[in-house]
């Protein structure tokens, strides 16, 4: 049965919000709800979704569904904020999202019949934060949520930049697809299509700052380029303290928009909330890829398995039937994780599990090795000119390739601008579980640089279906100038050699024997993430007239060791 109701919160503003509750009244159930901005539709009351549940045995299972356009979308009251900033204290009318979902609990068990006393909280990606959000002073009948592919701190490695580089592609898709809301409407302005082709050379050609001009959202995006309290306000992770409800973290290894913010946020619970039941899934998967598909394969590689029904069969469901319905307890593991190249899943009792660093050095003929090099001058370089940026797929998207995150890399192999370093054939599996860690000295004939690290997973000839495929691993930008902060950038001197360390997300991956490992690096990654201009500038207001070629160097001599650092695991 459907019902629309518009539920007030503390401030007075009204919330829309659709219940579906079971016909069957003999028994009372749970609430799940989730809270989006994206809409609710259909909003007619006689239109039903396609699907209500995660999974088809959600929906058999039994729940009362509610979903709600968050405050200032669509037909909820208010005006919306991008990653509304949480509130330092939860006093009087003040309101913040985890206000707005304590005020729809509170009033959904008061006005929805047959509920047995608890709900549940469930998001991916945007509604993910939502669901994040929900933890923070949660109402005491909120007893398992479940953020999945969180937005968690959009600046530092989600949706906005990475190592503060600007994602271009997702970005500008995203917001056009975007608009500011104009209630009471609940339709978005679709802008029209346009070829690939034509929305790269707009990419290409047009500064940052004027693409996009009449969203807001973009502006202040693409305006806020450094880590400012514009973005430290719209950090949820340290809010999560003290966290009441059991939690569920679920995200997918190749997910190209919020990988970081699922492994971060629960890195933050299992530290600032240690008392709290807190799981972690991830699975195989694209963004959002574990509802609504098997879950066998991305792109050219295939699991084995239909992972995504596993997910939702034995650790989603079992999860809020353990909390929500007072189920017998699935022994969960801390961590249910993938390990793909060998395609299996692990439980584990923490992540990232105990490892050993692996430096692979970065040597002469682009070799990695694991010892030092012992050269006392050896470097290599190349050109790169940001009117001719290295893509980031093999061919032209208006969108983000999802499965560019595992794709073959043999498309840019010929390309002069693209340093790569391998082993030997591998003469034993090796599995990596964790944060990849770069530290590479470089230099510069500019006064800014990107530097993009890939770790990729080279197969061997004869390996079958994929011959001589260069699989993505892991690959992240790390824009030069803020090699010591990200709040107070720093131009590079030019031609002096400087260290450039940071993190990439977490992987479980096994390197099977007879594969080679691959590095590559280059200094754009386009339009993936927009082009530096190789001078220190305000990139977003840069014209396409301040653009210039740069030389660049990797140093891998013996006071200048390049290497990339694998958290190894034990085979098991």
């Amino acid at each position: 049965m459907k019902s629309e109701y518009r539920i007030p919160m503390r401030d007075g503003k009204r919330l829309f919000t659709i219940v579906y509750a079971p016909r069957d009244t003999s028994k009372d159930y749970p609430i799940l709800l989730s809270r989006t901005p994206y809409s609710v539709a259909p909003y007619e009351p006689d239109v039903y979704p396609e699907s209500l549940g995660p999974s088809r045995r959600f929906d058999q299972d039994g729940f009362i569904y509610a979903f709600q356009d968050v405050r200032g979308r669509y037909q909820s009251e208010g005006e919306w904020e991008e990653m509304r900033p949480i509130l330092s204290s939860h006093t009087g009318t003040e309101t913040d999202e985890s206000t707005d979902t304590y005020d729809t609990i509170e009033w959904l068990l008061k006005n929805v019949h047959h509920n047995n006393g608890k709900a549940g909280l469930i998001g991916i990606s945007y509604p993910g934060f939502y669901a994040t959000a929900g933890l923070i002073e949660a109402h005491p009948a909120l007893v398992a949520v479940s953020p999945q592919a969180p937005i968690a701190d959009l600046y530092m490695g989600d949706d906005a930049y990475h190592n503060g580089a600007f994602c271009l592609l997702a970005n500008y898709a995203f917001y056009r697809q975007f608009p500011p809301q104009r209630t009471p409407t609940f339709g978005s302005d679709r802008p029209r299509d346009e070829p690939a082709s034509v929305t790269y050379k707009r990419l290409l050609k047009t500064a940052l700052l004027n693409l996009l001009t009449s969203n807001p959202y973009w502006v202040a995006a693409a305006r806020h380029s450094t880590y400012d309290e514009f973005w430290q306000a719209r950090n949820i992770l340290p809010h999560l303290r003290d966290v009441r409800p059991a939690v569920l973290v679920a995200g997918g290894w190749f997910d190209a928009e919020d990988l970081a913010g699922t492994l971060k946020t629960y890195a933050a619970i299992r530290s600032q909330s240690p008392q709290t039941t807190v799981h972690l899934a991830m699975g195989p998967w694209a963004h959002g890829d574990w509802e609504g598909g098997a879950g066998n394969k991305l792109g050219d590689l295939q699991f084995g398995s239909e992972t995504s029904t596993f997910f939702q069969n034995e650790i989603a469901l079992p999860f809020f039937r353990r909390y929500l319905k007072s189920a017998p307890d699935p022994h969960l593991p801390a961590a249910y994780v993938f390990e793909t190249g060998e395609n299996q899943w692990h439980r584990s009792e923490s992540w990232p599990p105990a490892t050993s660093p692996l430096r692979l050095y970065l040597s002469a003929n682009h070799m990695l090795q694991r010892s030092p090099p012992a050269d006392p001058s050896g470097c290599d370089e190349y050109k790169s000119d940001p009117d001719k940026p290295v893509p980031y797929f093999h061919k032209a998207r208006k969108d983000v390739e999802a499965t560019y995150m595992d794709a073959d890399q043999r498309f840019v192999s010929s390309r002069r601008d693209v340093l790569r370093y391998m082993t030997e054939p591998l003469p034993e599996d090796i599995v990596t579980a964790g944060p990849i860690s770069p530290s590479l000295f470089i230099s510069s004939s500019g006064s800014d640089s990107d530097f993009i690290v890939k770790l990729i997973d080279v197969y061997p000839h004869d390996a079958g279906r994929l011959p001589d495929y260069q699989q993505l691993v892991r690959g992240e930008p790390f824009r030069a100038k803020f090699r010591n902060s990200f709040e107070q950038p720093e131009p590079l001197e030019p031609g002096r050699i400087t260290r450039i360390h940071f993190s990439m997300p977490d992987v479980f991956h096994r390197f099977l024997k007879g594969h080679r490992i691959m590095i590559e690096i280059q200094s754009s990654w386009f339009p993936l993430i927009d082009r530096n201009p190789q001078c220190f500038t305000d990139i977003p207001r840069a014209q396409p007239s301040e653009f210039r070629t740069a030389l660049e160097r990797i140093y891998r001599s013996k006071d200048a060791s390049s290497y990339v650092e694998l958290p190894a695991a034990p085979k098991q």
